[in-house]
């Protein structure tokens, strides 16, 4: 197995090439692939992960100093995890990776699957969900207020995993076809590759963008005396 070069020295990257053609190199680099918890510690499951924590990285101080900046910002994460739900559509939502651990430093590989979800309505103005038919409530908006709720034509489907089940763990793989450790092989350097990706990307927005404090005044509604 031979990790993949890259163009900046010192940054860690988690993809490996591995030889499909080898029995024994794709049970080895699934043996000994880094492993975390996919719920707490004390459920005992675990799952393929990636230590995505900063020092972690082989960045430089200055880099790794914006980074811890960056992670404070909202937008932040909601570009990583773009990234991360491209991986799950991909995959049908049958896998997915997410963030786990006290501070969220770990991406994990997780199962998961879609099911019918219970919602019957919505609003077109603020796009607020509802359990209830329009025939039911009628047609306001408990959120917005406004007269814009209509039925769903079909409900739509919603996204779950299963956060305490282990994959492969004390897996030795000895008795797997070698179909079954090639896909299995591949979708787990996908899941390194998806690692690599959003360090990639974590590095170009720290590049393109800094992080500045603004006082934001939100403005309420509130009934007076006219």
């Amino acid at each position: 197995m031979t990790p993949i070069k890259t163009v900046s020295p010192g940054r860690r990257l988690f993809s490996t090439r591995v030889d499909k053609r080898s029995r024994e190199e794709m049970t080895a680099y699934l043996a000994g692939h880094f492993r975390y918890n996919t719920m707490n510690g004390w459920n005992r499951s675990t799952s393929y992960a990636c230590n995505m924590k900063l020092y972690n990285l082989g960045l430089d101080r200055d880099t790794e100093n914006k980074l811890w900046d960056l992670i404070e910002v909202p937008e932040f994460y909601d570009r990583l995890n773009e990234l991360i739900e491209e991986f799950g559509r991909r995959h049908n939502y049958l896998w997915q990776a997410g963030w786990n651990g006290r501070s969220g430093g770990y991406l994990v590989l997780y199962q998961g699957g879609t099911k019918r979800s219970e919602y019957r309505s919505y609003c077109t103005r603020c796009g607020q969900k509802n359990y209830t038919s329009v025939a039911e409530t009628g047609t306001r908006c408990g959120v917005c207020s406004e007269e814009a709720r209509i039925d769903f034509v079909k409900p739509p489907m919603q996204i779950f995993s299963y956060p305490g089940r282990s994959i492969d763990m004390d897996e030795d793989f000895e008795d797997w076809s070698l179909y079954e450790l090639r896909e299995r092989t591949g979708l787990v350097q996908e899941f390194d590759r998806l690692a690599d990706d959003i360090v990639a990307e974590a590095l170009r927005i720290a590049e393109e963008h800094s992080v500045e404090e603004r006082i934001v005044f939100v403005p309420t509604r509130e009934l007076v005396l006219a």
